[in-house]
């Protein structure tokens, strides 16, 4: 009773992705190891776009949204690459 048995580790490849919305498209915006950091850019994100929401409106441009969501790396996009936070105002969402 009184022994120590150790488990062994599975290795578990999912990560958090902050995933932008805008119109049809989706796009993974950054991932995180924990959920906690992903939810704290997803609002940061945010409070961007609506800092931004006026300007957005002036071009006609959809405000993208955001949302939190598991991803496994394997899921990823050969070529993914961050997006910038304030991408969206460059049109770099695409």
């Amino acid at each position: 009773m009184g022994q120590i048995v150790s488990l062994p580790k599975t290795h578990d490849d999912t990560l958090w992705a902050v995933v932008a919305s805008a119109g049809r498209k989706q796009r993974v915006a950054e991932i995180f190891a924990n959920r906690t950091a992903a939810l704290a850019d997803m609002n940061w994100r945010q409070q961007q776009v609506s800092a931004y929401a006026g300007f957005l409106a002036r071009l006609g441009q959809p405000e993208p949204r955001y949302s939190v969501t598991p991803i496994r790396r394997a899921d990823l996009p050969r070529a993914w690459k961050p997006l910038p936070a304030l991408g969206f105002l460059r049109g770099q969402f695409a």
